[in-house]
């Protein structure tokens, strides 16, 4: 089969002399068959935001229980993100891409026919080590192809791929889960997948590097049991399951698993040979303020980001595809700020943009702290709308600042960190919000529940009044209308206090990211100097930009 298809490819090379390697038109082909996995990566991730309402409907499940689906996914997405350097300098950048789009692939196709949500949040991991794998790796075979007065130039257009599937994802979703299934979510990356596949292995060179190091294997286990420990114990402190709460034995166990894994982690990458996570790069001053940075806005921009379908659907009562629609504008706010955000990053030097960013952020997520069951739809899209301009003003310049001082041969263990810590912040988030917001819809229905007193004239009138519109519509007797309309304040209640719990968890996103801004205070300003040499300049910045991506 491997002979068949390797002659099927030499006999295309010789009638189509653009897939050689020393062609002009070849970078650009590598570039269209990279951006197609990066496209179907990002894609699926905003596709299933938008799906968690519907998941909770067809399993049965909470939030703090379809929120794994998420959790699972981006964790294993970032310890994937640390181990794609060496998979791809031991096996090589193409096998690995190849390897990486498959895995993906097939985990969606699992993800299809999951019968629970354990088999759900399983099938997702897999598609998240196929995920963690796909855009490193194809950002370091684009990088690999092209030349660098060409390479800002490449990476900007490859960024495209991830903004617009910022975009269309939750509309896209919303318009498959509305008009077909959930499955379907999952079955659209299979066509993209198979044509990925396809394209990359005509296109694509293999490159291998010459002398491989060694695999840091204790540093990841270490980290993986780390992340995996201390997620769980902050997600299943309020599970339904877990009566002693945070005195669990279960949950104790995994805070202290996590301390110990913790400790073999940091003692094995200071003392390795070649290890996995190269921290003395955090001896860096702006390299560790901007992860720090990074890692703030992660925990509180994802972690609240998801809540936000499940508020539209499950409180005010869109369909997927109107919640889906609520977040199309992003993406090309998103796109159109980046090269204002670069303008001003050459002016006034990174921090200015990512100040301001942080700021629009911050006040986003605060908007949403008075969300209700009655908000309007400007109530709504105005957040969002400033949301992307906060975003587009926040990726290029601090990831420019992260590595305006780091040498080029350690600039890809310094991008792949950027990302990794990233995406543990945002795991980190989901995981901890999502705690918080079930503990806040216990704590609001209890208290609204002691707040009634079914003596008060209030309650005897509003109940009288819902039984005699449960006589109307659904007929019955007195005494069950009665029961009826009890049942409907009770519902009542129970909006309120799951909207109430929402508002909270945005409060306290709002209040997280804009913490993030003090690191943000205490950068080095690097402006761009009279003879036009800058740490992390437009090229650097482009590059970044596409990292973050």
């Amino acid at each position: 089969m491997q002979r068949a298809l390797s002659s099927f490819r030499d006999r295309l090379i010789d009638r189509v002399p653009q897939l050689m390697p020393t062609s002009s038109v070849y970078p650009w082909l590598v570039l269209v068959a990279t951006s197609i996995g990066t496209f179907m990566a990002v894609l699926d991730g905003t596709i299933v935001n938008i799906a968690l309402a519907k998941l909770e409907t067809v399993f049965g499940v909470s939030t703090d229980e379809v929120q794994w689906v998420i959790t699972g996914y981006m964790l294993v997405f970032g310890v994937m993100l640390a181990a794609s350097g060496w998979l791809s300098d031991r096996f090589g950048q193409k096998r690995i891409f190849l390897l990486a789009l498959a895995l993906f692939t097939a985990g969606s196709f699992l993800c299809s026919l999951s019968w629970n949500i354990t088999s759900l949040i399983f099938f997702r991991i897999v598609q998240g080590a196929g995920g963690g794998l796909i855009q490193p790796v194809g950002m370091a075979i684009i990088t690999r192809e092209f030349p660098k007065e060409k390479r800002g130039l490449a990476l900007g257009i490859w960024a495209i791929s991830s903004s617009a599937s910022i975009s269309l994802g939750p509309t896209a979703g919303g318009w498959l889960i509305d008009n077909f299934a959930w499955h379907t979510i999952f079955d659209v990356n299979g066509p993209i997948g198979i044509v990925g596949i396809a394209v990359s292995y005509l296109i694509l060179r293999e490159r291998r590097a010459e002398e491989s190091r060694d695999f840091d294997l204790l540093g990841f286990i270490s980290m993986s049991v780390f992340l995996v420990s201390l997620l769980l114990g902050l997600s299943d402190g309020n599970a339904g399951w877990n009566a002693d709460g945070w005195h669990s034995p279960f949950i104790l166990g995994c805070f202290v698993l996590s301390g110990v894994a913790l400790a073999v982690f940091l003692v094995v990458e200071l003392t390795a040979e070649h290890p996995l996570v190269d921290l003395s790069l955090f001896k860096n001053y702006d390299f560790t303020l901007s992860n720090i940075v990074l890692f703030l806005f992660g925990l509180g921009m994802f972690g609240s980001i998801f809540l936000q379908p499940l508020y539209l659907q499950e409180a005010l009562g869109y369909t997927p595809l109107q919640a889906g629609l609520v977040t199309l504008p992003m993406g090309l706010l998103v796109a159109l700020v980046s090269p204002l955000a670069g303008v001003l990053t050459d002016r006034f030097g990174g921090k200015v943009p990512v100040a301001i960013g942080l700021l629009l952020m911050a006040a986003s997520l605060y908007e949403y702290r008075f969300l209700s069951l009655f908000s309007e739809r400007w109530q709504i899209l105005i957040p969002v709308y400033v949301r992307g301009l906060g975003m587009g003003l926040i990726f290029s310049p601090i990831s420019a600042v992260a590595i305006s001082e780091i040498p080029g041969h350690r600039m890809a263990q310094a991008s792949g960190l950027i990302n990794v810590l990233r995406q543990i912040g945002g795991s980190f988030g989901v995981a901890i919000l999502s705690t918080l917001f079930t503990r806040r819809i216990i704590l609001h229905t209890d208290v609204f529940g002691q707040a009634m007193s079914s003596s008060s004239p209030a309650f005897r009138e509003i109940a009288s009044n819902l039984a005699s519109f449960a006589m109307r519509t659904t007929g019955g007797t007195m005494s069950q209308a009665a029961s009826k309309g009890q049942l409907l304040i009770a519902s009542y209640v129970g909006k309120q206090a799951f909207v109430a719990a929402i508002d909270d968890v945005f409060l306290v996103a709002a209040f997280v990211v804009g913490l993030s801004i003090l690191p943000v205070l205490l950068l080095r300003n690097h402006r761009k100097g009279a003879s036009g040499a800058q740490p992390g300049g437009s090229e650097e910045r482009e590059r970044a930009a596409a990292l973050m991506d």
